[in-house]
């Protein structure tokens, strides 16, 4: 069974990651927890005046969070009477990486899926400062889904590596499970001048090919400095589904995600993006 939270604002683009996720795992036993944490709506407030109404407000805040979530359990039961699927709601006086990292222990999270923006987040922004935080700090893959994107059937998931790090199994058997139901390709990506692999790449490698052996998994090798670049463009003329990547201190989606200013995001993707914290959860 597949344990799966999403964090939910209620915004359009959090119902889209959810109904993403619905059809997604709907050939999966799976686990949802519903999650709404609701600190810094509550700071914002506009009826927040003095500390007079303080808990008045914070109860209004804390009953409208409740209610919002009980009526999203209906609508899902509606929309996807899957007898494969269980539901909870959370409702949380916390701020959402807090409480993502709390849930993601106590109920052993396999993986968190939300939309890439939130109710607050401008439009020429690819990544919401929500998801920017979410896949920054709390130590779990999160799959990121761009608004209005509808595509649940990836056929191919390009996953780029430089075969330096290694791997976590239950992070790649998280990847072979999304990947085995439509039978996705897996496209392997090394980008470097420098055909030749260390003994240490080569296990990783090694490791890799294990890992996925009940998949699809072609290797490709682009001769290029330019990294982020050459993932782009082979996004673009290869028409993948999804992306995965690991994201750790020093890796490709650090570099391409976490520029000196969110704003500025260089990848601009179009398509889910599966990141992989390489956890040392077991």
């Amino acid at each position: 069974m597949l344990s799966i939270l999403i964090p939910t604002d209620f915004s359009e683009n959090s119902k889209n990651a959810i109904n993403y996720a619905l059809e997604f795992f709907k050939y999966q036993k799976t686990e949802f927890y519903f999650m709404h944490a609701y600190q810094n709506e509550f700071y914002d407030h506009e009826e927040l005046a003095s500390r007079d109404v303080f808990n008045d407000v914070l109860t209004r805040v804390r009953n409208e969070s409740q209610s919002n979530l009980e009526q999203l359990i209906t609508e899902v039961k509606k929309t996807a009477p899957n007898p494969r699927f269980t539901y909870h709601c959370i409702s949380a006086y916390n701020t959402l990486i807090e409480e993502a990292n709390l849930i993601a222990n106590a109920k052993n999270i396999d993986l968190i899926v939300m939309g890439t923006k939130g109710i607050s987040d401008e439009r020429h922004i690819v990544f919401g400062s929500q998801t920017f935080q979410v896949l920054k700090y709390v130590p779990c893959p999160v799959l990121a889904i761009p608004s209005n994107y509808t595509n649940t059937r990836p056929k191919r998931i390009l996953f780029p590596t430089n075969y330096l790090m290694p791997y976590k199994r239950r992070e790649l058997k998280l990847l072979s499970i999304l990947a085995k139901p439509n039978r996705s390709c897996i496209d392997v990506l090394y980008v470097s001048k420098i055909n030749k692999l260390s003994i240490r790449q080569e296990d990783n490698k090694a490791f890799i090919k294990d890992a996925l052996s009940e998949n699809e998994v072609k290797f490709h090798h682009e001769d290029s400095r330019k990294i982020a670049d050459t993932i782009k463009t082979f996004i673009e003329e290869k028409d993948f589904d999804m992306i995965t990547m690991v994201n750790t201190q020093h890796s490709f989606l650090e570099d391409m995600l976490f520029p000196s200013n969110i704003d500025k995001v260089s990848l601009g993707l179009t398509i889910p993006l599966l990141a992989m914290q390489n956890t040392a959860r077991v």
